[in-house]
């Protein structure tokens, strides 16, 4: 056992690189750069082990720096850029067009769908419209993270 936590102290470059695959590789789930971040933060501290091996508050101060440094000054850059590239949707954007059913009442003011197995908040395309639970709604658009919907059984009104 001494053995092995004793390559362990030598080998934290290791820890590092396996820290920084696991946050690129969950990055993959979320798509929002901010894992990736962390995971060049903790790439970061791997090479800061590789060079100073005995140094491990200088190995995390560097990871530290580097997340934070990349979070804020990195990350909004990137996002920026692939938002503008031809043909970007984001994942809120392709609910437009989607069928669900109301979970509860649905007014112009408040009301909450289930789409694609996910429950959103969402009102009435129609301000004078309530829908009910339980009725086949359509998405027509979103307002921040709150779905715009119409009843299917009724056609869309101007």
């Amino acid at each position: 056992m001494n053995e092995f936590m004793e390559w362990v102290r030598q080998n934290l470059w290791a820890g590092w690189g396996v820290l920084a695959l696991g946050l690129a590789a969950a990055e993959l789930l979320t798509l929002d750069l901010t894992l990736l971040m962390l995971a060049g933060g903790a790439l970061a501290g791997g090479v800061t082990a590789l060079v100073f091996p005995g140094l491990i508050w200088l190995q995390v101060l560097v990871a530290i720096i580097t997340a934070v440094a990349t979070l804020f000054l990195l990350r909004p850059t990137l996002l920026a850029k692939v938002r503008k590239a031809p043909g970007y949707r984001s994942s809120l954007d392709t609910l437009v067009g989607a069928s669900g059913r109301a979970t509860a009442a649905i007014t112009a003011h408040a009301g909450e769908v289930k789409v694609d197995g996910q429950v959103w908040e969402a009102r009435a395309y129609d301000p004078s419209m309530e829908i009910a639970e339980g009725e086949a709604i359509e998405v027509f658009g979103l307002e921040g993270i709150t779905l715009i919907v119409y009843p299917k059984s009724r056609p869309l009104t101007s």
